[in-house]
């Protein structure tokens, strides 16, 4: 029965203009993991207003007095609420040798109206929840290398073009924050997900730049349209900051909305 259904179907795909494709792969890569992650937002527990969540420590940092070398750090979580449909907020932190606590760096959007700074270093946990949303470890160093990665890393965040800037969408935001951190420090292959909407925000003026994880190469249109193609992230096509692609080193597909279904990166 279900073989006899299926060679329907492709009789009767095989007869399909384009627009019909078209529209099957709109719902495959765009309408279908939408749903799927307004369904995961509406079951979820999350509290009434985000100053109730939880920015605990999930941890992931190593303990500072146990481990007195120096490391690196990037996270990532889901974002508050509906913006949580669509993608996730990202950081750094990083801890120089023999320090007693960590150092955290982000771009928040609040407050940024009013005069504040994009770029804060935050007096949050290192691997904090983010607004009840767990955080996920995406890179990682650690050792006798790491002490001139750090000081690459400060200059970056001082260097970083928007200092004072945020738009949630396309960016600058969060995700084009790390994203510059990442270029600039190629060694630690942050492979930023797909619903990490922003980050292939470029400043303007710019259309090409090295891909996050320093293996690749991507061309942008101020984060609206582009391509990201290296050995780390595969292939990426970006469309008005919604991202999909293939990795073909740890073979998943990525979607906008719900990130990478197949092997963990």
């Amino acid at each position: 029965m279900i073989l006899d259904r299926a060679a329907w179907f492709v009789r009767y795909a095989s007869g399909w203009d384009w627009w019909r494709w078209s529209a099957l792969l709109a719902i495959c890569c765009l309408l279908l993991p939408l749903l799927w992650r307004i369904g995961a937002i509406w079951a979820s527990d999350q509290p009434p207003h985000w100053r109730l969540a939880r920015w605990d420590s999930a941890g992931l940092a190593p303990d500072p007095a146990a481990s007195p070398e120096p490391i690196i750090q990037f996270y990532a979580a889901r974002t508050w609420g509906w913006r949580g449909i669509f993608g996730v907020h990202s950081w750094v932190v990083f801890k120089p040798r023999g320090a007693a606590r960590y150092f955290r760096y982000e771009v928040v959007g609040w407050g940024v109206d009013a005069g504040a700074p994009a770029v804060r270093e935050s007096t949050r946990a290192p691997d904090g929840y983010w607004a009840g949303n767990p955080p996920v470890l995406l890179a990682e160093k650690r050792g006798d290398d790491v002490d001139r990665l750090i000081e690459r890393l400060r200059e970056a965040i001082r260097s970083y073009p928007f200092p004072a800037e945020y738009r949630l969408w396309p960016g600058p935001n969060s995700n084009t924050f790390t994203a510059y951190l990442a270029r600039a420090l190629p060694e630690m292959h942050v492979d930023l997900p797909p619903t990490a909407i922003g980050k292939d925000y470029l400043p303007p003026g710019e259309f090409a730049a090295r891909a996050p994880t320093g293996s690749g190469f991507q061309l942008s249109l101020l984060g609206l349209l582009g391509i990201t193609i290296g050995p780390r992230e595969g292939i990426e096509l970006n469309l008005l900051g919604l991202v999909v692609g293939l990795d073909f080193l740890h073979p998943a597909l990525k979607l906008p909305f719900v990130g990478r279904i197949g092997v963990a990166a």
